[in-house]
């Protein structure tokens, strides 16, 4: 895979257009992951069973739904598959604070619009992912993703922080109308790019579904860093969003952290996220894509056993250190693996490959998830949080049961 210096690849109008939007949109992701659970909690005083439940929610749209995804990604022009994702997210997530100023919002409510959400969400990345090869050239893919990271985190820190700040000032439900806005921008951005997408291939429309998914989960399983990679990323993210359901619920509850203090610990992950886009390509060229995703997991994960030992006041920058390590390691594996993934696939089956990997990736989530919050349910949360830092160490290790460790890089 090369890696190439590709300072330049913001000044591209197209590409500049769909980091702006993609930006913009994680910006209000950002606002809604601490928003969301702040509703939950504070709002309904959901039980931790029920936060479990709203996590589970907005991930089990991968499992139903992804490898169809994928294969109509595959038929169809990416683009406006983007900016139809993102005006269903616009529409459902404007129904939360509409039904919280009516007295009416409710626990299934809030559970559903994650749901729809997540499954505008999937949409949306699994088309924009495929989407990127036809805005820049290949060797400046790396460039690119670094980029689009850069550009995810730096959002994720300022809307997390900007989430727990307007939850203070406004109210958890108004603030969640910052991520309404974010949906707009993203899709005025696509629609304004002028990149013609290459034809999404000759196939008719008798073509059956199920065949070409069987041929995109075919290309994964055949390739030994394709299937130990979506393995590696599976684990990362039940361990990843096992966190995320329980962070919030922790910190508020069990710390008495406020709001605006709760949304500082959980944006330092967008900090950690935007050191490690920074330091991808560099770590990569010094020691090797392959060998950088290994380390990356490696040194980063068992930070995981700081957040269990968290207390109020000054302990809350264990966490803080904790989340900024966590998040500095999955964004370096996050942007080499990408990147690998969409020089090593063939252009028509990048759609499939991706919903494919993203299956396995994001499947086990919900019931992950579910889970978590019975599990913090039954034994407390601080408990349960040392369950999820034995998650995080296995991520960090089961690389080196796979190929990868024997290879400097992965294949071009």
């Amino acid at each position: 895979m090369a890696l190439t210096h590709a300072s330049a690849v913001l000044r591209r109008r197209n590409f500049r257009l769909l980091w702006i939007g993609e930006t913009t949109n994680k910006l209000g992701t950002g606002v809604s992951s601490v928003v969301l659970p702040l509703i939950a909690v504070t709002t309904l005083e959901a039980t931790p069973l029920q936060i479990g439940l709203l996590a589970a929610a907005s991930w089990l749209p991968w499992l139903l739904l992804s490898l169809h995804v994928g294969a109509w990604v595959d038929r169809l022009p990416r683009r406006p598959v983007m900016v139809i994702s993102d005006g269903v997210a616009l529409l459902v997530f404007a129904t939360v604070p509409l039904a919280a100023w009516a007295g009416v919002l409710s626990i299934a409510h809030l559970i559903a619009a994650a749901f729809l959400g997540g499954a505008a969400a999937m949409c949306f990345t699994t088309a924009y992912r495929a989407y990127v090869p036809s805005v820049v050239d290949s060797d400046a893919l790396v460039a690119a993703n670094t980029a689009l990271q850069s550009g995810e985190q730096a959002a994720q820190i300022t809307g997390r922080g900007l989430g727990g700040l307007l939850a203070h000032l406004l109210g958890p439900a108004t603030s969640l109308l910052a991520d309404v806005a974010s949906f707009a921008v993203s899709a005025t951005c696509l629609l304004r790019i002028g990149a013609r997408e290459p034809h999404p291939g000759t196939r008719s429309s008798g073509t059956d579904l199920t065949r070409e998914i069987r041929e995109g989960l075919r290309f994964t399983a055949s390739d030994p860093f394709l299937r130990a990679l979506a393995l590696f990323g599976a684990v990362g993210n039940l361990a990843y969003t096992a966190l995320q359901t329980l962070l919030v619920l922790f910190l508020a509850r069990d710390i008495g952290a406020s709001a605006a203090a709760v949304g500082a610990v959980v944006a330092m992950t967008g900090v950690g996220g935007l050191l490690g886009a920074a330091f991808a390509a560099p770590i990569a060229r010094r020691v090797g894509t392959a060998r950088a995703v290994v380390l990356s997991a490696g040194c980063t994960a068992p930070f995981a056993l700081l957040i269990p030992l968290t207390t109020p006041g000054p302990g809350l920058a264990l966490a803080m250190l904790a989340v900024l390590m966590i998040g500095c390691g999955l964004v370096v594996a996050t942007v080499i693996i990408i990147s690998f993934r969409q020089a090593f696939c063939p252009p028509h089956l990048l759609g499939r490959v991706g919903a494919g990997t993203q299956l396995l990736n994001y499947g086990a989530v919900p019931v992950g998830t579910l889970a978590t919050g019975a599990l913090a349910d039954a034994v407390g949360t601080r408990a349960a949080l040392w369950a999820v830092a034995a998650l995080f160490l296995l991520y960090g290790t089961i690389l080196i049961a796979t190929p990868l460790r024997h290879h400097r890089d992965l294949p071009a």
